[in-house]
């Protein structure tokens, strides 16, 4: 007999819902199929969604904590002794050290309820310092969205790419990204409607592109610049919508009079035509639509590029309107989640530390006093790695996430975890490199037999719900953060958190009156539904039913004024030139549609590992090529300016600039190179900002 359990993909910022056939004997699912009249993903879905089933092999021999002994091998204790183990050390550390002498590292993969119950476990009863692996991917937006609109609040939906006759991507490749939302765009029906793609790598969706603007590394910030200055100049400006609904026009148009169009063509590589063509493209389109990712979010002046796509939005009239927006597309599953509801950076559900309003508030609904809750915002992460190096945060503990792979200049992190006195990994898999170091790993189980809720990014709340059942010692990420909690002495400041149906009830609550509102949202009403886009309070469910709905249709943002802001910033020198000893670019990004990330996942997936190169490799343009005299698959030694180098395959295309090198970050040796570089807003590292030199390893050389 099968029964059949909705769900969401936990790979993604898209969420899509799937069906799961599972045999009630065997306990096995034997059947996935895309939710047909799911908003999202309407009957499809990546071959990543489609293979999560293979992640009901991931059992751990014991599905027991292991704790590592002097001699270096670990040791298998109970459930309740890993807790109680944990609980002891951290309390040991913050009694000798100070309470900021422990720090966590969260993900944007957990649920919402496991990041609320990890905030309040280390940020409001420890004090101590968390921050997550979204700050490498959506810090930027998040901090972009919060300046120019007043809180973190992407205002789109996916039928916006429709719905756009004129879609402009900017640092962005949903083709092998966001597949799904690249679906999308190809369902567009609207008649002559354009792709234009910004980027300085020929891209998969700039192959697929209407219009390709090839601009040099890192002139993203100028070319915007120089665009808004051509609109500016010929008056191709909504000024009935800027004068209703912005503040600062008047001092942007005083800040662009030196983004001349020879400044723009000079600094980006382009032709003073192209600039010309594009600035007419977004004129003369009714519906214009931006969209960017990585490109933009990871730079050195992120904040500002993210900025200045979402004034080319503003001054256009193109938002809060079908087919529009300045639109970021989120990269890990519930980054949304973590970016309100992780206790890092503003209090639960949002608003400020110092609102003595919000505290009160929140202290009701949590029923803690309001010294327990969190102070201020957490260091960011590179302030806590480098508070490890310093020797100043002693003890670590990491949720589902692998930032000996994944952090910036990698190899910063492995030195710095050899630091610590306490290091716990928390993940499904303990082979991930970041485990090789820990001092406790605690085993958890993969969604498919969590409970819980995720929120994408155009703000939709799906549910989370078991597939499978788990086994015997078998412990969820909500299980395992709660009984460290409980082992800590928490007490009462647990109650109501006993488990995640509990918790979405409590931030529920912490969410009334909030920008993202979903009192209108209860956990049975997500179960096998279409899912619910915040806002959505209680009492207006009636007027909400539009599966897909956009904000600031109303011209309303969330500033004070309740006017959207134009924020800008002089374009700065790039802090890592090319040079003579460092003359080629490293930019980096995703590989293929089944890599993720750092491929612990995707590597039970036999069809990504079949097809999958298993040795790290680059791209380098067929003029450099020949001129070095290198062959498909050569390796090369690549040195960067961060003092680290790593080897690579080459892969030759001249899909790349003469001067760059584009390497798939699936392979450690990637963020080996990559530099500990930031923005200086939402510290988000430069991921590609490294320069670089290479040799080529010759025949029958040892170069591994």
């Amino acid at each position: 007999m099968l029964k059949k359990v909705q769900s969401v993909c936990n790979y993604c910022a898209l969420d899509c819902n799937l069906d799961f056939y599972v045999d009630t004997e065997s306990g096995r699912i034997v059947k996935t199929v895309p939710v047909k009249d799911y908003p999202v993903n309407k009957g499809f879905c990546c071959i990543k969604g489609l293979s999560l089933s293979k992640q009901q092999t991931t059992v751990k021999p014991d599905s027991l904590p292991k704790i590592r002994q002097e001699d270096g091998s670990f040791r298998t204790v109970s459930w309740e002794d890993g807790f109680a183990h944990v609980a002891g050390k951290i309390q040991e550390l913050q009694t000798k050290y100070g309470r900021e002498s422990v720090a966590g590292i969260s993900t944007g993969q957990l649920t919402l309820e496991e990041f609320a119950l990890y905030g309040h476990v280390m940020r409001n009863f420890l004090h101590t310092n968390v921050d997550g692996n979204t700050r490498l991917c959506m810090a930027t937006a998040a901090v972009a969205h919060k300046q120019s609109f007043g809180f973190d609040a992407p205002g789109y939906t996916l039928k916006d790419l429709e719905l756009s006759d004129t879609i402009v991507f900017i640092g962005a490749n949903p083709v092998v990204s966001h597949p799904i939302l690249w679906g999308r765009v190809r369902e567009n029906r609207i008649p002559g409607h354009k792709v234009i793609v910004l980027d300085p790598r020929r891209s998969e969706t700039a192959r697929n592109a209407d219009y390709w603007y090839g601009l040099k590394w890192r002139s993203d910030l100028l070319l915007l610049y120089t665009v808004a200055h051509q609109l500016m100049e010929r008056d191709w400006v909504d000024h009935a919508f800027v004068d209703a609904h912005t503040e600062g026009f008047e001092a942007f148009r005083d800040f662009l009079e030196p983004y001349t169009l020879a400044r723009g063509a000079e600094g980006t590589g382009l032709t003073e035509t192209q600039i010309l063509e594009l600035t007419e493209l977004i004129h003369t389109g009714k519906k214009v639509s931006f969209w960017w990712t990585m490109g933009v979010n990871q730079g050195y002046e992120a904040v500002r590029t993210a900025q200045a796509v979402i004034n080319l939005a503003l001054m256009t009239g193109n938002i809060g309107k079908p087919g529009t927006g300045a639109n970021s597309i989120t990269g890990q599953c519930n980054a949304m989640a973590s970016r309100v509801f992780s206790n890092t950076t503003m209090l639960l559900g949002g608003g400020e530390f110092a609102d003595p309003v919000r505290r009160r508030r929140l202290s009701r609904v949590l029923g803690v006093p309001e010294d327990m809750l969190a102070e201020k915002p957490t260091l960011p992460y590179d302030r806590i790695i480098e508070g490890i190096r310093k020797g100043e945060i002693k003890g670590l503990w990491i949720l589902c996430t692998n930032p000996r792979h994944s952090w910036t200049n990698n190899e910063t992190f492995a030195e710095a975890v050899k630091k610590l006195e306490l290091f716990v990994v928390q993940d499904i898999y303990d082979t991930i490199e970041s485990a090789e170091d820990c001092t406790v790993f605690f085993p958890v189980v993969p969604g498919l037999k969590k409970e819980g809720t995720y929120i994408n990014l155009e703000r939709r709340l799906s549910a989370m719900r078991p597939v499978l059942s788990k086994g015997e010692n078998e412990r969820s990420d909500y299980e395992v953060i709660l009984g460290v909690g409980r082992a800590l002495g928490m007490g009462d400041a647990l109650k109501g958190w006993e488990t995640p149906r509990d918790c979405f009830d409590l931030l529920r609550e912490c969410s009334r009156g909030m920008p993202e509102e979903f009192t209108g949202v209860t956990w049975e009403a997500l179960e096998n539904s279409q899912g619910r886009q915040w806002p959505w309070p209680e009492g207006k469910e009636a007027e909400l039913a539009e599966p897909e709905r956009r904000l600031y249709g109303d011209g309303v943002f969330f500033t004070p004024s309740g006017r959207a802001k134009f924020i800008f910033e002089e374009v700065r020198p790039n802090p890592m030139p090319q040079t003579e000893e460092f003359p080629f670019v490293f930019n980096t990004g995703r590989g293929t549609v089944g890599q993720w990330h750092t491929q612990s996942r995707t590597k039970e997936v036999r069809f990504v590992e079949d097809v999958s190169l298993k040795k790290p490799y680059l791209y380098m343009n067929s003029q450099v090529a020949a001129r070095y005299n290198i062959h498909y698959m050569d390796r090369i030694r690549v040195f960067s300016i961060n003092g680290q180098n790593a080897v690579f395959h080459v892969k030759i295309t001249d899909d790349v600039q003469p001067g760059e090198l584009y390497a798939p970050l699936h392979y450690i040796e990637c963020n080996r190179l990559t530099p500990s570089s930031y923005d200086p807003y939402s510290r988000e590292p430069n991921y590609k900002g490294a320069v670089v030199r290479f040799e080529k390893c010759e025949e029958g050389e040892d170069c591994v």
